[in-house]
């Protein structure tokens, strides 16, 4: 390992660190970390392929090549309780209870990523996915948030517990590979 893969590392624990230390609702700590380091990296690339070849989803095939040339990524995830537990409604269901309660009509293997979710414990997901990425921006790693790699984290049971995940894979390299990506 070099010493820009080392710092990359580095940074991967410093964003899970600003992701759990950022502002959630009611106080209450619903996220989850991890950090992958490139040995882990083959293994997301490929189930992200494979979920994008089996769904004919031409962007999870895209991120998977990123992904594969990265030198790590941070995972976050958001477990499904606690709830807020503030009644809002903005789930669609007028209590959390009442959420909490629902079983889905179709089978949740079906769906990449499963509901129904409080949807202030996403807000706080998205804070701390805003968190993590300042913190890479402030150490100059390239980055970038990704559903697919929480699609596929999710898919090989990395994300404990949780509902819902995204990924950011970074890379240290005199261009962001990142960027200039194929459209789709």
């Amino acid at each position: 390992m070099n010493d820009e893969i080392a710092a990359v590392e580095t940074v991967a624990g410093l964003m899970a660190l600003s992701a759990r230390t950022a502002p959630k609702a009611r106080g209450t700590d619903v996220l989850f970390t991890r950090v992958v380091k490139r040995d882990g990296l083959p293994l997301l690339a490929r189930t992200m392929r494979s979920i994008g070849e089996a769904r004919g989803i031409v962007f999870f095939l895209r991120d998977a090549a990123n992904v594969e040339q990265s030198d790590a990524c941070v995972l976050l995830g958001a477990r499904k309780e606690p709830t807020a537990g503030i009644d809002c409604g903005a789930c669609g269901f007028a209590t959390c209870a009442g959420m909490l309660k629902f079983v889905p009509a179709s089978p949740a293997e079906k769906a990449p990523l499963r509901g129904p979710n409080c949807a202030v414990r996403m807000v706080d997901l998205g804070i701390a996915i805003g968190s993590a990425v300042k913190t890479a921006q402030i150490h100059n790693v390239d980055n970038r948030v990704m559903y697919s790699c929480g699609v596929a984290a999710l898919s090989l049971g990395w994300l404990e517990g949780c509902q819902v995940g995204y990924g950011i894979p970074l890379k240290a390299a005199g261009k962001n590979i990142y960027f200039d990506r194929p459209k789709v």
